[in-house]
């Protein structure tokens, strides 16, 4: 079984334009690398003397070598192809650059001499103001490239050099970070956020140089490579060279092919700066999103993810967190336990981890045969708070499995893939610690269903915030999901937020503590539930924002916290008057559980038992794992 979703492709429209005499061989050959699709549009070049009309063998002749070039320059990609229609024009620049407002690519590829001589042109009058991003190239260009170096100095270009020695996926891609004796504070600046974002990329290899001349050391390292890509100056020159003094040495004097690349609109500054960190963030949140998102369709066939689960030795546990919810858990339990114990053997235990519900809740769940705890009795000497979370930091006490799963049990359209869709990426990839589960969300109004209306804190609160302050996490869609999955390994050592916090708290420090690349997300299609009032809701956005608040506070060392306001003044209407009611609403955490000695004691002879399973080969499945002892057991009021 393996993942068929999409894989990272920062750039899906490649254009090559082609006219008589251009060599364009190491045009196309770089942007059949780069792009999934290749699109050649024809160019002739009319005299004025002649005439428009007098160009038609001129046009026979180029339609007839376009459709000769993607076998001659890219016989191995069939991703290029001939656009029907040839562009006659007195001045065929003006010409392309109207051809791109109506069909604008993603990246515009050029042969660095040859289209400029061709279009009568200086690459100066080309790059003055490009009409889309734009990549000149100095060939020949490899088959399929090795070893890539990218010369990165920060600026508007960075993002996009990035972006190419990614898409060309070569087994050695190395960044080079350049950096003069007397680096500025604004270049120092310049790249913190991309450093910060290469740092997560397991696939680029960092290095850093101090040098007062950048053009003899990327030409050192050029020649242990066998293609660069930089990117032109985003500077403005007293004596304007085309690219800047560095990406025009370097292309003049490498013996290595050279990419040189240019954004469409350059970036004034100061804004250079925070731009060129949000487009280095915007490449990792791209690739991440592309490649850690999936469907759960992907691991439907049950019988195959047992069997890759029972080849790794690991155990699954599904701890079910419920208050008050009679009419739904007993589906919820029937559904999960028939599919995936019953039938198949995915789960290895199921348990209910009850909040003290006043209905028949527990009696459900316990005549279904699934062992039911009540959380406020779960560890008593540590006291007992209320919340979610709180039930899902003791769950980790009184559940056995090498991956915890967390299904909400108030779904009313439950299906199996609820739960082997949020578990599938952790048995198949090591990688993964943490897994949401993301869905369409009806919300119901009166009589009236809008398709997407649920989610309302989530997006009004819960994004706007990670967008702020933790963008690498912007691509998650719906961090708010109650449907989630993880490995023990990572989750006992994290903090708990007892109440609604508890999901944004578990995403950012897995994040902080795993990267993103430990983060998964999977679409579950649609879950409906029981839509909460907008009061509770607006408690629930309270809290959620105290738990971003805690993050900043640890991440920058100072109190934010401490001089709010931690109560809420909730607006009553009765009897024709409004009025404030105060309610104390503070999140709280629970420390990592792994630094409690009951927990230690507990699951010693399940650390003893995966410590031996890792010195034999896989397919030996864990022995000698033990339940904790069931505190708070309750199968009656």
């Amino acid at each position: 079984m393996s993942a068929r979703h999409s894989s990272f492709t920062p750039f899906r429209t490649a254009l090559v334009p082609v006219l008589l005499g251009c060599d364009v061989t190491a045009a196309l050959a770089a942007a059949s690398q780069i792009a999934e699709e290749v699109v050649m549009v024809g160019l002739v070049a009319a005299s004025p003397e002649r005439g428009l009309s007098a160009n038609t063998k001129e046009a026979r002749e180029l339609r007839r070598l376009m459709r000769q070039l993607p076998d001659a320059a890219a016989p191995a990609r069939p991703n290029v192809r001939p656009h029907s229609q040839v562009l006659v024009a007195a001045e065929p620049w003006p010409e392309l650059v109207r051809y791109i407002a109506n069909h604008p690519p993603d990246l515009l590829v050029l042969d660095w001499q040859s289209h400029p001589q061709s279009l009568g042109l200086s690459v100066e009058d080309i790059l003055r103001a490009p009409p889309c991003d734009i990549a000149l190239v100095r060939g020949p260009f490899p088959k399929r490239p090795q070893r890539v170096l990218m010369p990165l100095r920060g600026g508007p270009h960075a993002e996009l050099v990035v972006n190419v020695g990614l898409a060309l996926r070569p087994p050695s891609l190395h960044a080079l970070h350049l950096r003069p004796t007397q680096t500025p504070t604004q270049d120092q600046a310049s790249f913190v956020g991309l450093n910060r974002v290469l740092r997560q990329l397991p696939e680029v290899r960092m290095h850093w140089l101090v040098t007062d001349d950048p053009v003899e050391a990327i030409l050192k390292e050029a020649a242990q490579h066998d293609l660069v890509i930089l990117g032109a100056t985003g500077r403005q020159l007293e004596q304007p060279a085309s690219l800047g003094p560095v990406a025009d040495a370097v292309l003049h004097h490498s013996r290595t092919p050279v990419v040189v690349l240019k954004r469409m609109r350059p970036l004034p500054l100061p804004m250079e700066d925070e731009m060129a960190s949000a487009g280095a963030i915007s490449i990792l949140v791209d690739k991440w999103f592309a490649e850690n998102t999936f469907s759960a369709e992907e691991f439907a066939d049950l019988e195959e993810l047992a069997a890759i689960k029972r080849e790794k030795g690991l155990t699954i546990s599904l701890a079910l967190p419920a208050l008050n919810e009679e009419e739904t858990v007993g589906n919820v339990i029937a559904t999960v336990k028939r599919a995936l114990m019953d039938d198949a053997p995915l789960l290895d235990e199921i348990v209910l981890i009850d909040s003290d519900s006043t209905d028949r809740t527990r009696e459900i769940a316990a005549a279904l045969g699934v062992p039911v705890y009540i959380h406020q009795q779960i560890l008593p000497q540590y006291g007992a708070r209320r919340g979610k979370g709180e039930a899902l930091w003791k769950s980790l006490y009184v559940t056995r499995g090498d991956i915890i799963a967390w299904i909400d049990t108030d779904i009313v359209n439950i299906h199996p893939r609820f739960v082997y869709g949020i578990v599938g990426p952790l048995i198949l990839n090591d990688r993964v610690q943490l897994v949401k589960g993301f869905y369409r969300r009806p919300l119901r109004v009166g009589d009236k269903v809008q398709a997407g209306g649920g989610g309302r804190v989530t997006e009004l609160m819960a994004r706007p915030l990670i967008n702020l302050f933790f963008p690498e996490l912007s691509g998650v869609i719906q961090p708010l999901s109650g449907e989630y999955a993880g490995r023990r390994s990572a989750l006992e050592q994290i903090v708990f937020y007892s109440g609604y916090g508890v999901e944004t708290g578990m995403l950012i420090d897995i994040f902080e503590k795993f990267g993103l690349s430990a983060i998964a997300q999977v679409d579950l299609l649609e879950r409906i539930h029981h839509n909460q009032p907008l009061e509770a809701l607006s408690k629930m956005a309270f809290v959620i924002l105290q738990t971003v608040m805690y993050k900043l506070e640890k991440r920058f060392g100072v109190s934010i916290l401490d001089n709010l306001n931690r109560t809420m003044k909730l607006v009553r209407y009765s009897r024709g008057n409004y009025y404030l009611e105060v309610e104390e609403v503070v999140e709280q955490e629970r420390p990592p559980m792994i630094t409690l000695p009951e927990y230690l004691q507990a699951h010693k002879a399940q650390r003893d038992a995966q410590a031996v399973q890792n010195h034999h080969a896989h397919g030996q499945p864990p022995h000698g794992q033990s339940l904790p002892e069931q505190q708070g057991v309750s199968t009656h009021d």
